[in-house]
């Protein structure tokens, strides 16, 4: 499993990590605060405080190019 945290600042943002999640057959959950949601809902993350920063834990040992692809939200 990998752990690194994300910002989604823009509506685009949460669009485009969706589309980009949803590539990927392995779970990836998205933790703020005591919530934890799938990372391939759109509407759980609308469910976040997202003006902080979001735990983002990939299920997949194999997910190399997933966190590439990811780099331009990563913190």
């Amino acid at each position: 499993m990998k752990t690194f945290y994300i910002l989604l600042s823009s509506i685009n943002d949460v669009k485009n990590f969706v589309n980009i999640v949803n590539k990927y057959d392995f779970d990836v959950d998205l933790t703020s605060g005591r919530y934890v949601v799938d990372a391939k809902s759109i509407m759980g993350i609308f469910s976040l405080d997202l003006s902080k920063s979001i735990k983002v834990e990939v299920h997949s040992e194999n997910a190399d190019a997933f966190v590439e692809e990811l780099k331009p939200y990563i913190q």
